[in-house]
């Protein structure tokens, strides 16, 4: 009978390719961190020299600036740190938006280039030959043009029931904070939490029966049903903040300005047409028999795309499109082109007057990396979740 051989025990000598492929990395990183080392002592030796001032120190001072379109309040007495925080949730709102407006109309021109109808599946390809071969700062200067040149001025809005819209945005009714919203939000979290649970006993189940239960409208029930539940307790509030035209703009209720919304639009139909590319391929990628036994099984075309093939081509569909995604976060620094206060239209104000560049660059590439990593981090995860797994 064999005995398991001890695992080789780990040789420090110099002859072991080990040691030396471990040796060599160390050093390689010790150069990179000299290199990098070398290159700050010598940019701050040179800026002190030239009497040019560095540090973030800066950024505790008052900023001196207006910020024309804020998620929060914020004057010009408050600090550049806060302005910095203005522009970055600036850009999240463009980033987080657009990825999932993305995500909804490149998968709705993806599928559409698998129709039976001959106009459908033309629309979907011309949209796509037409969209991803313009620049995309064309088109959002296309877009702001249009909001700010073609629509009528704000005191003469075009009305679509409460919503108005002008060359001054997009106003809307709000609801009128109340404490039932804040029921109505934890109700939604308790939803989330439920719909989870849910998902997974319904897996469970389809394991040890083989009886399917709905993954998705039941969970989607679930989740608004505890919202509304949470709404209810708290009083049931539903007084609304209602725009109304005023004599020189619309007053009250909410608000998009033309600068957010060309940059919205923009990003979003400039990287639908790449992800609804990426969706097609994914599609083409899964066998043909697979659609053939679905419709042997009597599945319609709908229930084929949505129950068989788009499950398969998940696992090359996500790693390109999150790439598309990364681009669209990194495309909305383009927005300073139109006027929109994000991130690197602050930094550009600041730049001009403190001087410090290399530290507002600094900030600038910490904020779309920070941004970017979580967004290839958090589809990573999504991607080991939905990959086949094997023995």
């Amino acid at each position: 009978m064999s005995t398991p051989s001890s695992p080789p025990k780990k040789s420090w000598s110099w002859r072991s390719q080990a040691f030396r492929g471990l040796l060599y990395q160390i050093i390689a990183i010790v150069v990179v961190l000299l290199a990098v080392l070398y290159l700050a002592h010598n940019t701050t030796t040179n800026m002190k020299l030239r009497g040019i001032q560095s540090g973030f120190d800066f950024l505790t001072g008052p900023a001196g600036f207006d910020i024309g379109e804020s998620f929060f309040a914020f004057d010009s007495g408050e600090s550049y740190w806060r302005a910095y925080l203005v522009g970055f949730v600036n850009t999240l709102r463009v980033a987080v938006v657009g990825i999932v407006l993305t995500t909804l109309l490149g998968t709705l021109i993806g599928v559409g280039r698998f129709s039976r109808n001959a106009l459908i599946r033309g629309l979907c390809s011309a949209y796509v030959e037409f969209f991803r071969n313009i620049p995309v700062l064309l088109q959002l200067l296309m877009w702001y043009l249009m909001f700010t040149e073609v629509l009528p001025a704000s005191n003469e809005p075009l009305v679509f029931g409460p919503f108005f819209l002008s060359k001054g945005g997009l106003n809307f009714p709000i609801p009128e904070w109340a404490t039932g919203h804040v029921w109505g939000a934890w109700g939604l979290l308790a939803g989330v939490i439920g719909a989870v649970l849910y998902r997974s006993y319904a897996k469970k189940s389809f394991e040890q029966t083989g009886r399917v239960k709905s993954m998705f409208w039941a969970p989607l029930a679930i989740v608004l049903g505890a919202g509304i539940l949470g709404w209810l307790l708290g009083g049931a509030p539903t007084a609304l903040n209602m725009p109304v035209q005023g004599e020189f703009a619309i007053e009250n209720g909410g608000a998009l300005t033309p600068e957010y919304l060309s940059v919205l639009l923009g990003l979003t139909i400039y990287t639908a047409a790449f992800v609804s590319e990426v969706v097609r391929g994914g599609i083409q990628s899964v066998a043909l028999g697979q659609s053939e036994a679905a419709a042997a099984l009597g599945l319609s075309r709908g229930q084929t795309m949505r129950l068989v093939m788009l499950p398969q081509a998940l696992r090359v569909i996500i790693p390109p499109v999150t790439n598309q995604y990364l681009n669209l976060t990194k495309n909305s620094s383009l927005a300073v082109a139109i006027g929109y206060p994000d991130v690197v239209s602050i930094a550009n104000t600041a730049i001009n007057q403190t001087g410090r560049a290399v530290e507002c660059i600094a900030i600038i590439m910490l904020v779309y990396l920070s941004t970017s990593l979580f967004t290839s981090i958090t589809m990573n995860w999504y991607n080991t979740r939905s990959a086949i797994k094997e023995r």
